[in-house]
């Protein structure tokens, strides 16, 4: 019989524990709680794809891609507001009942949502865009705020890409189901009761997890609320908050100029299509090209993720990860500034965006692990929301001149977005180079 070790035995793996290790590194006991957290996060973008798909047709329909654009701009402005609000918020409620506040206020704004389409009201699809910008950003970084509150830093590192996984498997489910519901001839009102429902989903898991994390004394320290202060403020006055929040606002232009190229394009086709017709149905096409595309995405997202990503940051670190996404966003829209048709678009945007939904989700997560508390939450809300809305101020902005002043087609805007590609590679560097700072920093402390 051998010695007996100081202190309790680390328990032995479980079957899913061993399971899970086929997509990354899991210890002992941690199956249970990665498993509630790919739920918690898959049923949240699955509602939100839902919800996605079901914005296309309303704004496509309801003013074309460049009100869309339009539309993603003013989403910053409503943020001004959100931002300090959401912040005074999490100043006086607890963890568990700011995160369900905050999930059953965007439930109900879904209801009245429903409500105004149902009834046919105008320029609902402007509104709801707005919407649903402010809900996805907002949502999908409380979830991320959670995580790295509940994770430490090596833990993060490890488990995150796993987690990550719920988020990317979710997506396309999500539009999926829009995309067979619209072929269905189902409308966009029960679509929204469906995500209305998922939602609630979510937040249940969050309360469960919740719970098993609030037993140990040092989780019940962090489900308090945190101290006053504006996630605005904790930004401007971190250079290394201000370079993830500059990075941020280069994706997003570019990003959100190709989101314009591909539905300038779609609308180009079906324009195409609809006069050798007049019996074709626009809103259909549109609906279930983007349900189609948006599923292929998250298809090929859900691989990258699951067994790609975690290695990825294991050999080659955070530089290779943080990389990736502006080498392909360069190759694509070189591509698109070369005179590449429709079909080329199609696969490269579909490329760029699955490589966006993956690796480079992971990556901007895995950045929040260095830092504080209220940090986490409130400077992360600033800049997943305003700073993300702020690229695409900048992108609607391109947009208008482009299409008002400059008469640029799509060739004209691919090149523009080659070039804040570049801009982008050279902030990523600046940030890699503050992130082994700041992290050299935190894992001398924690060895003295």
């Amino acid at each position: 019989m051998e010695p007996r070790t100081k202190g309790r035995q680390p328990p032995e793996p479980g079957w899913l524990d061993r399971s899970m290790r086929l997509f990354g590194d899991v210890h002992a006991g941690e199956g249970v709680n990665i498993l509630l957290m790919f739920l918690n996060v898959y049923f949240l973008l699955m509602a939100y794809y839902i919800l996605k798909t079901v914005r296309e047709p309303l704004i496509l329909t309801g003013g074309g891609a460049e009100l869309k654009s339009y539309a993603a701009a003013f989403q910053a402005v409503v943020l001004i507001a959100y931002v300090p609000l959401y912040g005074w918020l999490a100043s006086r409620l607890p963890r568990q009942k700011l995160i369900v506040a905050v999930v059953l206020f965007f439930t109900g704004c879904i209801q009245v949502f429903a409500a105004a389409v149902a009834m046919g009201l105008p320029y609902i699809g402007f509104t709801f865009f707005v919407w649903l910008g402010i809900f996805s950003v907002s949502v999908i970084a409380q979830f991320w705020s959670y995580a790295n509150d509940i994770y430490s830093q090596s833990d993060g590192k490890r488990l995150f890409p796993l987690i990550a996984v719920g988020s990317t498997a979710g997506a396309p489910i999500g539009a999926a189901v829009a995309g067979w519901l619209y072929n269905a001839g189902v409308g966009s009102y029960w679509m929204m009761q469906l995500a209305s429902a998922l939602l609630l989903v979510h937040l249940a898991l969050y309360i469960l997890i919740n719970r098993r994390a609030i037993s140990r004394d040092v989780e019940r320290e962090k489900a308090k609320p945190l101290s006053d202060g504006n996630g605005f403020a904790l930004v401007f006055r971190n250079r290394y908050l201000l370079l993830i929040g500059g990075l941020l606002v280069l994706l997003n232009i570019v990003n959100t100029t190709g989101e314009y190229i591909l539905g300038r394009s779609v609308l180009d086709y079906a324009g195409e299509l609809a006069a050798r017709s007049a019996e074709f149905d626009t809103e259909a096409f549109i609906g279930g090209f983007y349900g189609s595309f948006f599923f292929w995405v998250n298809i090929a997202t859900v691989v990258i993720q699951a067994f790609f990503v975690s290695r990825l940051v294991k050999y080659l670190g955070m530089a290779g990860a943080l990389f990736a996404l502006p080498i392909i966003a360069l190759g694509t829209y070189s591509l698109v500034a070369m005179g590449a048709g429709f079909a080329i678009l199609r696969i490269t945007k579909l490329a760029e965006n699955a490589t966006d939904y993956s690796v480079m989700n992971t990556v901007k997560q895995m950045l929040w692990l260095p830092t504080t508390r209220a940090e986490k939450y409130k400077a992360k809300q600033a800049i997943d929301t305003f700073f993300v809305r702020a690229g695409d101020v900048v992108s609607g902005l391109l947009v208008f001149a482009g299409t008002q002043w400059l008469a640029l087609d799509v060739i004209g805007f691919g090149k523009a977005n080659v070039l804040f590609v570049v801009l982008w590679i050279v902030l990523a560097a600046l940030l890699f180079k503050k992130y082994k700072d700041v992290t050299d920093q935190e894992n001398g402390i924690l060895q003295r």
